[in-house]
Order: structure tokens, then sequence, then C-alpha cells
């Protein structure tokens, strides 16, 4: 007892300085837990020791990310992205595979053994790339969808790797037996779940649902998750493809935005964790000894990878400084490499002699891949030409986006404060162009033919491209400071005439503002301030109240206009209940969803509290949609509603 609590400890107070110090160096945390692995590992410092007990610990790190892949799981997403990651991901998993199997059976590994190997360097880092990629604005760029098309694909190409791994691990006489029961097991389990399953969770979860209690849902949740990852590994696949399966359950339920929210805090904790686990399997002294192995494997991954990567995006259309930034992005191990490895060596199908380079090179890439995304426009110049070719074209995108239009209103940000603006300005007929740097918004609002590009407003030929120049006002909606004087700064040179407005939390920088050229400064507290005392006010009834009233009336009848908002990734740490605010969503009608042929009326949305605010058919938006307008395939529903209620009128329209 005393050993599992000192392992406890010591691991929760890594966890929280190693992220601490990363959120201070502004780096990956994975890449701190894989440090401070090696460090207090039973090779170094030697503070925890190699046992089963932090084996155990760690899988369930695995757990909780495969079910939070699994949740993310959407075939309709699939289709939209498919010749990207079928395309261009398929092909690099199976050509990094087959290239890399193919050397180290050349040099004297077993053909199995290699083509373990080969699967285990085919991973790219999701948690490092993403999270890179976001800070730098790049997840809509060419390049960026591309890397992230083969990121996805590598998330579902882990499923059979992880039934063929221990299939591999047997001799070659009980190989085929094994494959083929793992498939039958496989085939049995996937068909179980996923028609039999289905039917009993749903039920099961909204009877947990109506007791209304938030710590009974989160514990059937962790029962749900863990109980099938349970299953899995009795029936002798494995606990990460349970938990792959119940997160795709889930996620075609109505509670999968609760789901989401919930699992959260166990999965980036234990997932650290199990990164600590893995720097603890990493001996420095063999790797010293080895030190030309690891520099050659770390080269294969680095640049082997990199130069298949870049062929493959140019064999796809991609010019050359996008195929040279994929190929960055993409040249580096990945977290599910690690998750092979372990299980390659715990079943002896790699011996140490190779596990433990291979671990350090795939450790190595990852500490240097921040650099060469953080490097990536120096090294796309150094490499293929002028940088200023490919920011042409984004910035091209964006001048097409907004060609023609004058007097408009320049909107900086398209969260909530940001589309309420927008549908004011809708309705005094007033033109806007809306910029946005979040691109799970971009992809929700695209659909709906709003008038919102993909472009950082702080950047000056942005705000030029975005016709700065034939524009009457500019007015940033969301609060970042630095952000708001970056863009105050280039209008002021662009032209000092034309008003800003600008958002704030509070009044602590509103003289700054001003002074850097701002024409009004809103103030969240000071707005809400003036609100409570006008109500305070009519109560105590101050002369104006009939006024007042009017003026309160007025403006809740225009708020009813503003109810809902488009769901971005930058929503998530909003302080407000985000479960319990309406939200837009947009619903693809593809050939074949249940919903086509229906009226309005007949599908019934207004049973779930969900309104469809807005028809979008051939490029053209009818707001308003009377109940008997009939849906045809490939029309875009705009659905306006709560998290659940959504969620369910989804699944009605597409699978009835």
């Amino acid at each position: 007892m005393h050993s599992s609590l000192q392992l406890v400890l010591i691991l929760l107070a890594v966890a929280v300085l190693v992220t601490a110090a990363a959120r201070v160096l502004r780096l990956p945390t994975l890449l701190g837990y894989l440090v401070t692995g090696i460090a207090i590992g039973p090779y170094a410092l030697g503070w925890i020791p190699d046992s089963e007990e932090e084996r155990y610990l760690a899988e369930f790190g695995v757990v909780f990310l495969m079910f939070s892949i699994g949740l993310e799981f959407s075939l309709p997403r699939l289709m939209t992205m498919r010749l990207t990651v079928f395309g261009f991901g398929g092909a690099q998993v199976v050509l990094t595979l087959a290239l890399t199997a193919l050397i180290a059976w050349l040099l004297g590994l077993p053909p199995l053994a290699a083509v373990a190997l080969g699967g285990i360097m085919a991973m790219s880092s999701t948690a490092i790339v993403s999270k890179l990629l976001a800070e730098r604005l790049e997840i809509q760029t060419p390049h960026g969808r591309q890397i992230f098309g083969a990121l996805l694909f590598q998330d579902l190409a882990v499923v059979p790797l992880l039934i063929l791994i221990p299939a591999f691990a047997k001799g070659a006489d009980e190989m085929g037996t094994a494959l083929a029961l793992a498939l039958l097991k496989a085939i049995a389990v996937l068909g179980f779940l996923l028609f039999v399953g289905q039917r009993i969770m749903r039920p099961w979860f909204q009877w947990v649902a109506a007791r209304k209690s938030p710590e009974v849902f989160t514990l059937n949740l962790l029962l749900f998750t863990l109980g099938l990852a349970f299953l899995t590994e009795t029936a002798g696949l494995s606990l990460a493809l349970g938990a792959f399966l119940a997160g795709m359950l889930v996620s075609e339920t109505e509670y999968r935005y609760q789901v989401e929210d919930d699992i959260k805090p166990f999965r980036d904790v234990l997932l650290g964790l199990f990164f600590v686990t893995i720097g603890m399997r990493l001996d420095p002294m063999q790797v010293m000894s080895n030190w030309g192995d690891v520099l050659l494997l770390v080269a294969a991954i680095v640049v082997g990878k990199g130069v298949l990567v870049a062929g493959l995006s140019m064999l796809f259309g991609s010019g050359r400084p996008t195929a040279v930034r994929t190929a960055l992005g993409l040249a580096q191990a990945g977290e599910f490499g690690f998750v092979l490895l372990a299980q390659a060596a715990d079943l002896k199908l790699l011996g140490t002699g190779i596990s433990h380079p291979v671990l350090a090179a795939m450790v190595v890439s990852m500490l240097v891949a921040p650099l060469l995304i953080h490097r990536m426009d120096a090294l796309t110049r150094r490499i293929a030409g002028s940088e200023w070719a490919g920011r042409a074209k984004e910035v091209h995108d964006i001048a097409v986006k907004t060609f023609g239009k004058t007097k408009h209103v320049i909107v900086c940000g398209y969260g909530r404060s940001g589309q309420n603006l927008a549908r004011v300005l809708e309705a005094e007929g007033i033109g806007y162009v809306a910029l946005d740097a979040d691109p799970e918004r971009i992809r929700a609002v695209a659909a709906a033919g709003v008038s919102v590009v993909y472009g950082d407003a702080s950047r000056r030929e942005v705000l030029v491209a975005a016709g700065v120049a034939r524009a009457q006002a500019v007015v940033v909606t969301y609060s970042d400071v630095h952000s708001s004087m970056a863009i105050l700064r280039h209008v002021r040179e662009l032209r000092p005439e034309l008003p800003v407005v600008v958002r704030t939390i509070d009044d602590t920088h509103i003289d700054a503002l001003k002074a850097a050229g701002a024409a009004e400064v809103v103030s969240e507290v000071m707005e809400g301030s003036l609100m409570l005392a006008s109500h305070a006010l009519m109560l105590l009834g101050v002369p104006l109240s009939q006024v007042l009233k009017r003026i309160r009336n007025v403006r809740e009848s225009r708020y009813a206009l503003m109810r809902g908002f488009f769901r971005g990734a930058s929503d998530a740490d909003d302080e407000l209940d985000q479960e319990a605010q309406p939200r837009l969503h947009t619903v693809l009608l593809s050939p074949g969803s249940a919903a086509i042929g229906r009226t309005l009326a007949e599908a019934a949305l207004a049973d779930l509290l969900v309104e469809v605010v807005a028809i979008r058919r051939k490029g053209i938006t009818g707001v308003e949609p009377q109940p008997e307008a009939r849906i045809e395939a490939g029309d875009v529903l705009v659905l306006r509603g709560a998290a659940d209620g959504l969620a369910a009128a989804e699944i009605r329209l597409l699978q009835g």
C-alpha cells in the first residue's frame, strides 16, 4: 500500500510541476512528461521502480485517449475529408510502414517484427502538432488540412494494429490461428456493441441522465468506458480497442457534448502519467552506448519520413512550399507509436536491443518537432524558395472573398459577440466581413453561407486583404489586448480616420486602447453595471422607469435574434454554462439521409426543442423556413437549440 501511494503522489506532483513549467515555456506538456519520466525512472534517479503497478496505471491514460478519439469519430466528417484522409493519409501510413518494414527486414529483423516496427514509425504526434499549429493559426491552411488528414488516418490505423501485433507475437504455426481468432473476436465484439450495445446503451444513458445528478452521470461514464475496455480485453483484444468503441457508441447519442466535457480531466491527467511511464522505460546509459544507432533512427524518422511525406504531398497536387510544411509537421514519432512499441516490447516481439534505441529516437524526434514547426517559415524559404508565395495565396483567398465590398464593417472575431454584431448589421442592411482564426468555427459557419473568412486580424496584410481601405468601421469583438493594440496600430497607419470599436473585459486598459486610436471601448463589466443600475432604479420607482422599461423590452426583443452561437475551440473555457446555452449547428443532408423528402413539420425537430433557422440550398440561404418546406439532398440545415437537442436532431435527420 505504501509503495502504491508513493507512486501516485510522485506522479501527481510531477504532473503539477511539469504542466506549470510547460505553460510558462509555452511547450507541449507531453514533452515535459517524457523528460521527467526519464529523470525519475529506474535508469536515472530511481524514484519510481519499473513495476506492474505503474504500467497498469499508465494503461488508463491510453484508454481515455482512445475513448476521446472514438468520441470524435464521425462518418460524415470522414466523407467530407475522404481524399485527404484516405488518400493522402492512407498512402502516408501504408508507404511508411512498408518502407520501414523492408529496411528492417533487410537489416536482419524478422518479417513480422519488421512490420510491427513499420506501424510504430508510421505514427506522428497528434498532441504536439495540433497544439503548435493551433497556436500558429495554421490548422485551416492547405498544409494544415493535409497534416490533420494524415493524423486522422493514423488514429484510425491504430485500431487494426492493436489487434495484429499480439497475433504477430505468436509462433509461425499459431499465427494464422491467432489472426483468424482475433478477427472473429473483433467481428463478434464489434457486431454486439454496434448493433446490440447501441440499443441497450441509449435507454440506459437516458435513465441515468433523468436522475439529474452530475456525479451519477460521471460515474456511469467511467463504468461504461472501463467496462467495455474490460470486455474487449477479456475477449483477447485490447483495453484501447474497447475504449475506442465506447467513444464511437457515445458519439452517436445526444450526450456526446456533455461526455466530452466530463471525460477531459481524466483523459489529460492520466495521459500525462502515461507519458511519464514511457519516459521511465528509457535507459540513458544504453542509449549513450548505442548513440550511433539512435541518431540514425532519428534521421530516419525526421528526414526519411519528411521526404516521403513531401513527395506524397506534391503527388496529391500541392506546391513545393505546402509539401515542405506538411513534411515538417509530420516528421516525428507519435504517442500511438509509444502505445504500439510498449505492446510489442511486452509481447517480446521486439527485444530490448531494438526497443530501447527506437524509444530513444522517438523521444528525440518529438523533442525536435516543436523546433521544426516553430522554424517552419525559415526552413520552407531555405528548402522551397520564398515563403511569400504561400502567404500571398492565403491573403489572396481573403481578397477574393471580400472583392467588391465597400463601406462594409470589418468584424474581427466571430465568436458569440461577433455573431451577435453580425446579425444586427444584417438586420440593418449593412455589409460586413468577419475574420476569425478558429478553424473549428470556420468549418461550422462555412456551410451556413455566412460571410466569414479565415485569418488573423492582427496581421497587417490580412486587414488590407479584408478591404480596410474601403471599410467604414472596424470592430474588435474578442477581448485580447495585445491583438487589439496590433489592429489599432495597423489601422492608424493605413487609415487613421477609420473608427475602431474595441471590446474589453473591464476598464483596466481603456486609457491605453483610447490612446492607441480606439474610437470607443466597450467594457463588459461597465455595461453589466449599467444594466444592474437601470433595473435597480426601476425597482426603486425612479420617474424614468417607464422609459427604462421600454428600453429593456426593446433589448429583450433584439436579444431574441441573438440566441445561439457557432461553438469553436476558443469557447471551451467560457465561464458560462455551455450546455444550458442555445447554440447553432449545421447539418449536411447527404444522399441517403433519412429526412430527405420529408417536410420540416414531418421531421418534428420541435419535439427535441430544436429550431431550423435557415436552409442553404445550391448556394442560396433561406431564413426562417416554413414548416411545409421539403428537405432535399444536398441541403444544409442551420439548427438552433441546446447541445443534447442538436445531437439528437442530427441523428434524426441523418439516421431516422
